[in-house]
């Protein structure tokens, strides 16, 4: 695959969490370099997009930055930059907006810890297939309920005929599960708010301007967010 089928040829890596979660593994450990099946799970992420063609990754550090920083520079594609957070974490929407001049519009947005295996057609080819910057601010990678391995949540979205996501309605549980994955405009992060933020505040605003839309993903797809998860998962990654 060519970066000549992509919507973007930039992908802004989430890996400066404290990985709450994944202790104790992540005492003396950031989460991003916790191996899963021999593999750090940063890896599987940069694997996938230098796989898609994607050239660039924008990387956000902050607990334990030097391993991760000095694991990314063994790495020889994608080409790697780092946002660096060692002064203040800045959640996942705060750390899009300091990364902003980084990444060019739009942008692919994971998170580090995803574990996922494409379907038919490459993740970042699908999501790029099905953008349309004059109606999303932002497209969504989903999986179905179900098929959210390891998953043990109520989901996260509803998706309307035309594609456009709303949440999970209390008291239900919601048919899809964000994987962690998305094409992001930068018309999503205008006048996105000082410091600390959630990238949910600003997915908010685009529901009720009715400019956030998702598609579901035809392949598997892991959560791996604690260490309970991490031996099924290698049990399905290698068939053992």
């Amino acid at each position: 695959m060519t970066g000549r089928a992509l919507a973007s040829d930039t992908a802004m890596v989430m890996a400066a969490g404290l990985g709450k979660r994944m202790q104790p593994l992540t005492a003396s450990l950031p989460k991003p370099l916790v191996p899963v099946a021999g593999k750090p799970l940063i890896d599987y992420s940069l694997d996938h997009l230098a796989e898609a063609g994607v050239a660039k990754a924008v990387v956000n550090v902050h607990y334990l930055a030097d391993a991760l920083e000095d694991h990314l520079e063994t790495r020889k594609a994608p080409a790697i930059a780092i946002s660096d957070e060692r002064a203040l974490l800045l959640e996942t929407g705060g750390g899009m907006a300091k990364a902003l001049p980084l990444l060019p519009d739009p942008f692919f947005c994971l998170n580090s810890d995803n574990i996922w295996l494409d379907g038919p057609r490459d993740t970042f080819c699908e999501l790029s297939l099905h953008w349309d910057p004059a109606r999303m601010d932002a497209l969504l990678l989903l999986v179905r309920h179900p098929q959210a391995f390891n998953y043990l949540g109520m989901g996260d979205f509803h998706l309307d005929p035309m594609g456009r996501v709303s949440r999970r309605r209390p008291g239900r549980v919601a048919p899809y599960v964000y994987t962690g994955i998305q094409l992001v405009s930068h018309r999503l992060l205008r006048g996105a708010p000082e410091g600390p933020f959630s990238t949910n505040v600003l997915w908010s605003r685009a529901i009720e301007e009715g400019r956030l839309y998702g598609i579901v993903h035809t392949g598997q797809w892991f959560e791996v967010g604690t260490p309970q998860a991490i031996r099924p998962t290698e049990a399905m990654l290698t068939g053992g």
